[in-house]
Order: C-alpha cells, then sequence, then structure tokens
C-alpha cells in the first residue's frame, strides 16, 4: 500500500516545488538562450569594418567604372572579371556536351566565347551568373585572413592565365602583372592583413560586374549583341526583363556571401593575425631569408 501524505504536508511540498521551479527556471532556460545568442547573426567591430569596406568598395567602383582615363585603375581587376564571365561559358558548354573554340579578352569590348554545341539556355545567363557566384565565394572569403590567402593564390593564377586570352598590348600586360606584384606584396604585411582587403574588392567587383555590364549594355549604350538580347530573342521575353532577373540574382548571391562570412568569421583582426602566422607564415619566412 502507498504511503499516504497528509493534507498539510501535501501543501508543503507543493510549495516548495514552486520555489524549487522559479529558482531553477532561469538556470535551466540560460545555457539554451545562450546557445541561441551564438548562433544568431550578430556582427563584432571587426565585421562591422569589414561592412563598411564593402559598401566604400560599391561606391568607389561604381565612380571609377564611368570616369574616363581613371577607370585604367580598374583595368586588370576588369580583365580578371571578365575572364571569370567568359569562363562561365566555357564551363557550362563543356558541361552541356558543347566544345570552346576560343575565348577572348578585351577591356573596352568585353570578352567573347566561341563554342560549338551546348544548351544556350544554360550557357548565356552563365556568364553573368558564374561571376557572380565567384564574386560571392570571394567576399566570403574576404572576412577571413587565412581564407583571402588561399583565395589570393588562386587569383593569382587566374590573374596569369588571363593574358594567354588576353588582347596583347604593353597597357594589359603590364597592369595585370602589377596586379598580380599587389597581391603577392599583400603577403608580406602584417602577416597577410591587407590581402584580404584586395580580395573583397575583387569579390565585390565581381560580384557586381553583371549589374554594371548589364546597365551599360542595355540602357546607357543599347547593345543588341549582349547576353540578355540573345537570351530574349531565342526564348522570348525582353532583354532588359532578363538583365533585371539576372542582375537580382546577382545580388542575391553576393548578399548569401555576405551573410555566409558574418557566420563563419567571429575572429577579431588580431585573432585573425594569430591564425594566418600558422597558415604559410610569411612574415617570419621574410625574415629568415
Amino acid at each position: 500500500m502507498a504511503p499516504v501524505i497528509p493534507p498539510s504536508d501535501r501543501k508543503t511540498l507543493a510549495k516548495l516545488a514552486r520555489h524549487a521551479l522559479v529558482t531553477a527556471g532561469p538556470a535551466l532556460a540560460q545555457p539554451h538562450l545562450h546557445h541561441l545568442s551564438r548562433r544568431g547573426l550578430s556582427v563584432n567591430h571587426t565585421q562591422g569594418v569589414t561592412l563598411g569596406v564593402i559598401a566604400a568598395y560599391v561606391v568607389i567602383i561604381a565612380l571609377l567604372w564611368n570616369i574616363p582615363y581613371v577607370r585604367w585603375v580598374l583595368w586588370p581587376f576588369k580583365m580578371l572579371v571578365i575572364a571569370f564571365h567568359e569562363f562561365g561559358h566555357a564551363i557550362t558548354a563543356c558541361c552541356t556536351g558543347g566544345r570552346v573554340e576560343s575565348i577572348s579578352l578585351d577591356p573596352h569590348e568585353g570578352g567573347v566565347t566561341h563554342m560549338r554545341g551546348g544548351k544556350q539556355a544554360i550557357t548565356l545567363p552563365a556568364g553573368y551568373l558564374g561571376s557572380s557566384l565567384i564574386g560571392a565565394l570571394l567576399t566570403f572569403c574576404g572576412f577571413n585572413i587565412v581564407a583571402s590567402k588561399i583565395a589570393s593564390i588562386v587569383l593569382g593564377v587566374c590573374f596569369l592565365l588571363t593574358l594567354w586570352w588576353a588582347r596583347k598590348d604593353w597597357l594589359t600586360i603590364v597592369t595585370i602583372l602589377l596586379a598580380v606584384g599587389l597581391l603577392v606584396g599583400c603577403w608580406f604585411i602584417k602577416h597577410a592583413e591587407p590581402l584580404r582587403f584586395v580580395v573583397l574588392f575583387i569579390g565585390v567587383m565581381s560580384s557586381l560586374y553583371s549589374v554594371w555590364d548589364i546597365c551599360d549594355d542595355l540602357i546607357l549604350r543599347k547593345v543588341n549583341s549582349s547576353d540578355a538580347s540573345v537570351f530574349a530573342k531565342r526564348y522570348g521575353g525582353s532583354s532588359h526583363c532578363w538583365g533585371i532577373i539576372w542582375s537580382l540574382i546577382s545580388l542575391f548571391f553576393m548578399i548569401c556571401g555576405i551573410l555566409a562570412g558574418l557566420a563563419a568569421f567571429k575572429q577579431s583582426f588580431a585573432q585573425q593575425e594569430d591564425d594566418s602566422k600558422d597558415f604559410i607564415p610569411t612574415v617570419r619566412m621574410l625574415f629568415k631569408v
């Protein structure tokens, strides 16, 4: 038989239970709330500086893109972004059963990819969307020094590859080699901290290339041979409509890259420098030499 608890004792036990629950409740909830706060998308000082730099880059690149003569500053980076654009065409052509015959790059007129076969419904938008996707990945890497080191190695190779397809004139060759020198030089400054701002610059420019180029082709110059106009002739709709859609997708990729960078890289500048010391420690190598 179960023991019978007198009514007075039951009231006492009930009061004790309520008191214990009220006392322990916040303590039990705190770990859960702390876990949620850690997973939340908060912005620390270092990330705030990076977001400010991204906003400044958007304005600076937009101005330099349209100012005569001064736009030469963007020459090597524009060549690289155009290369990303053409790589997007070429890769999707190969993946859809086509064959790439040639690629040419010109900072004045843009790039041209000559290919046979492939599904043009995929290859035509792949230029803008491909460069935007690469730009989003570079923007993501620009939030961290070690990630920027890895990205800069790939960028250096891509810069040199552009010389193979680019128009062979002295200005193109010199500016691309200077851009490669800038990447290499940044490795040896303050444990490569400036490197991430160079990678971030290229990422922002590549992410927004489709927006600026589509605006330039379809609104300012009204070029009839743009990717959007060719796509509209083959599959319907207007070139402006497809251009706007591709631009919105490019902006979406960029926002995803920024949000991923905020979520993945929470380290301060000092912590990033410490991490960078252990990943190809260029400063120590320089002093040893």
